[in-house]
C-alpha cells in the first residue's frame, strides 16, 4: 500500500505543504544562529508533518534522471568523485554500471568528526536514561510518530549497534544540517525525479566494533517495491583500523535468493551465490575517510566488513531516502 492513499492525523492549521516546508527552513536558520533543544524538537516534528502532507500530494509518474555515463571517471571501480562533481546524472549512471558510487569528502571531515562524538554521547545518555540516571537534555527522547504511523521496536536497533537518529533531535538536525550545506538532497531529489522523504526506522546512527559480523545481502530483500536510495556516510575512518564495508562493485538487475543453508538470518546471501553474481569483479572493501559516502540503490550487494584484530569502532549514518509517490506504509516519513 502506498503511503499517498493513508489516513492520517493532521491539524488543520498545519497548513499546506509549501508552508511546512518553509517553517522547517525558518526554524533551521533560527537554529544554525542560535542551537536551541526546543528548535530542535521542533524541526523534527515539523519534517514529519511535512512529510506526510508530502506523501499524500505525491502525484506519481516520477523518473529517475538520465544517466550521464560519460561523465564518470575512468580507471576505478568503485567510481570515486568529488563532492563538487557529484550531480543527480552522474549519480545515476554509477548506480546503472557499477551500483554505486563512492564520494569523496561528501561533508566536511569535522563535521562528520563531530556527529561520531555526538553518536558515543547520545549512546551514553541512552544508557543513562535506561539506568533510571541523568542525561544532557534531548540527546536521547525516543520518536513518537503521528497516527496511524507505529513507534518503531527498537531492540534490534540497539542489538545492531544502532541508534534512530530521530530519538535524538539535536544530531538529526546536525545531519540534515551537513547534508543541506552538501547540496546532497537537491542531488537526491534530482536522481528520484521527486521530493523525497527519510524514513525514520531506515535512518540509523551507528557504532560498529570489531567483533560485529557482516552477512552478504541487498536491501531489496526487505524494502519491496519502491524508489529509495541509500546514503552510508562515513564519520571515523575504517575500512582498515575500524570496520567498513565490503562490497560488490557491480550492477545486478534482480534481488539474489536469500537465507536457507549456510547463512545467518533470512536476508543473507550465501558466500556461492556471491561469487556467481561477481562474475569475476573482484570485491573490495574500500577505505573511507570521515565524511566519504557511498551511495547506492535496494539491489546493491554489499556487507559489513570487520576483522576482530582492527584497533577501533566505526561510526556511520546510514539513511535511506524514499520517492515521496512509493514510500511505504510501513515506514514514517521526515520531509528533506
Amino acid at each position: 500500500m502506498q503511503s499517498n492513499s493513508m489516513e492520517t492525523t493532521v491539524a488543520a492549521d498545519d497548513g499546506s505543504l509549501t508552508a511546512l516546508l518553509e517553517g522547517v527552513a525558518e526554524l533551521m536558520r533560527r537554529n544554525r544562529a542560535r542551537r536551541d533543544p526546543d528548535l530542535d524538537r521542533r524541526i523534527l516534528r515539523q519534517r514529519h508533518l511535512a512529510g506526510i502532507r508530502l506523501l499524500q500530494e505525491a502525484p506519481g509518474g516520477a523518473e529517475y534522471a538520465t544517466p550521464s555515463f560519460e561523465a564518470l571517471p575512468e580507471g576505478s571501480n568503485p567510481p570515486e568523485v568529488s563532492a563538487d562533481a557529484l550531480t543527480p546524472e552522474l549519480l545515476r549512471g554509477a548506480i546503472l554500471r557499477h551500483g554505486c558510487l563512492l564520494v569523496r569528502g561528501l561533508i566536511d571531515r569535522d563535521a562528520a568528526l563531530g556527529l561520531a562524538g555526538g553518536i558515543q554521547r547520545a549512546f551514553d545518555a541512552r544508557a543513562a536514561l535506561a539506568a533510571n540516571e541523568s542525561a544532557p537534555e534531548g540527546l536521547y527522547e525516543e520518536f513518537t510518530p503521528e497516527p496511524p504511523f507505529k513507534p518503531t521496536k527498537r531492540q534490534w536497533v540497539a542489538m545492531a549497534g544502532g541508534l534512530l537518529a530521530a530519538d535524538s533531535p539535536p544530531l538529526m538536525f546536525e545531519v540534515l544540517d551537513a547534508l543541506e550545506r552538501a547540496r546532497f538532497l537537491d542531488v537526491v531529489h534530482g536522481y528520484l525525479g521527486e521530493r523525497a522523504a527519510l524514513s525514520v526506522e531506515k535512518t540509523t546512527l551507528r557504532k560498529a566494533e570489531p567483533q560485529v559480523a557482516g552477512g552478504w545481502h541487498q536491501d531489496g530483500s526487505f524494502l519491496g517495491t519502491v524508489r529509495p536510495l541509500n546514503l552510508w556516510l562515513a564519520l571515523s575512518r575504517c575500512g582498515d583500523e575500524a570496520p567498513g564495508l565490503d562490497i560488490l562493485p557491480r550492477r545486478l538487475d534482480r534481488v539474489l535468493p536469500a537465507g536457507g543453508e549456510g547463512t545467518n538470518f533470512p536476508i543473507q546471501i550465501h558466500d556461492s551465490d556471491v561469487a556467481e553474481a561477481a562474475a569475476g569483479v573482484r570485491i573490495v572493501r574500500p577505505i573511507f575517510e570521515p565524511g566519504d559516502a557511498l551511495v547506492f540503490d535496494e539491489l546493491f550487494l554489499h556487507k559489513t566488513g570487520s576483522d576482530p584484530e582492527m584497533p577501533k569502532a566505526r561510526y556511520a549514518l546510514e539513511s535511506w531516502f524514499f520517492g515521496a509517490s512509493s514510500f511505504t506504509s510501513e515506514y514514517t516519513p521526515l520531509a528533506v
